[in-house]
């Protein structure tokens, strides 16, 4: 299955993840339904769709733990899964929470996971180990065993697994759960910092802001579909702002836009939102009239649309955060 291993790596330029038709068949469900994902090198992208939308699946494939039912991927240049053991020493990854062993201590589980690696060299192995609980914040902790960690400290120690070498690819599955606002300000921050070495990071996410504050590029999954893929500026781009008014006659206000043809108007406090129709007034119109209705103008104006207006537009449905 899938397409023969040439032996030879791709050109720098080329994609780091890349598929085509990639699916999955579970018991006459399509989990994954002909995906063609890519995953410019250098990026840091970001994997987002609701619970069930299929973006484990689609991780589990490209990293050769199941296999496709139809279709092919390749990450690295190589064909998955047939080329895992070539592939995954260049790959650090993080899926569906870390593999621990409660009775050892956080250091002594990195150890582990060092010495399981056949590239590892175990003279610089307690450096390697040591690096890496730094770079995650868990040195002071270094010494607790794993089961009386919190699961916040338990995905620091997954990811610390994951920096033990340096990697071409970094994947991640929901990297900040469980974690503190500071927590998840650190990984944000080590993210950019790993991106900024060269490394390319895939990270799945519920964390629409999340996305939208660390990754460059995105993709949207719903229901097993790949719906669209790029630049996360431009998925924005891709739907209308919202219109903002700030007064303190939010009533009047609402009123009068709905009366314009402003929908999904919601008020709150002194602020009023709303969607403009698909052919808007003009914008210095729907403020005189307002000031013609006697409604106090405060601040007037378009909002950017967000990463998550561009989910709704895309994909007609709110984003189950629990995904």
């Amino acid at each position: 299955m899938g397409e023969p291993d040439t032996g030879a790596a791709r050109p720098a330029d080329e994609a780091v993840i890349e598929t085509r038709g990639l699916a999955k068949q579970y018991r006459g469900t399509l989990a994954v339904d002909g995906i063609d994902l890519r995953v410019p090198r250098g990026s840091v992208f970001g994997f987002l769709g609701p619970n069930g939308s299929g973006k484990t699946t689609t991780i589990r494939m490209l990293m050769g733990l199941i296999e496709p039912t139809a279709g092919s991927a390749r990450v690295l240049g190589r064909p998955m899964p047939r080329s895992s053991r070539t592939v995954l020493p260049r790959v650090g990854a993080l899926i569906e929470g870390p593999a621990l062993y409660g009775f050892l201590s956080g250091r002594d589980n990195l150890l582990r996971y060092d010495a399981a690696d056949p590239t590892a060299d175990p003279r610089t192995r307690s450096a390697r180990v040591a690096a890496a609980l730094d770079r995650v914040g868990l040195t002071a902790a270094a010494a607790k065993k794993a089961k009386a960690y919190s699961l916040g400290m338990k995905q620091r120690l997954g990811l610390a697994s994951a920096l033990l070498q340096p990697r071409e690819l970094l994947v991640l599955d929901e990297p900040t759960n469980g974690l503190d606002p500071q927590g998840m300000r650190e990984i944000r921050s080590l993210v950019r910092e790993l991106a900024a070495d060269g490394t390319t990071v895939f990270l799945s996410s519920h964390l629409l802001d999340e996305i939208e504050q660390v990754c460059t590029h995105a993709a949207v999954m719903a229901r097993g579909r790949l719906i669209t893929q790029g630049p996360v500026a431009d998925l924005s781009a891709g739907a209308r702002g919202r219109l903002a008014v700030t007064t303190p006659d939010p009533a009047e206000a609402t009123r009068v836009l709905a009366a314009h043809g402003v929908s999904e108007l919601t008020a709150v406090g002194p602020k009023v939102t709303g969607e403009l129709p698909a052919d808007p007034p003009d914008l210095a119109d729907l403020n005189a009239a307002l000031v013609a209705a006697g409604v106090r103008v405060r601040a007037f104006g378009l909002e950017r649309a967000t990463l998550e207006d561009a989910f709704v537009a895309l994909t007609g449905e709110g984003f189950d955060v629990a995904g």
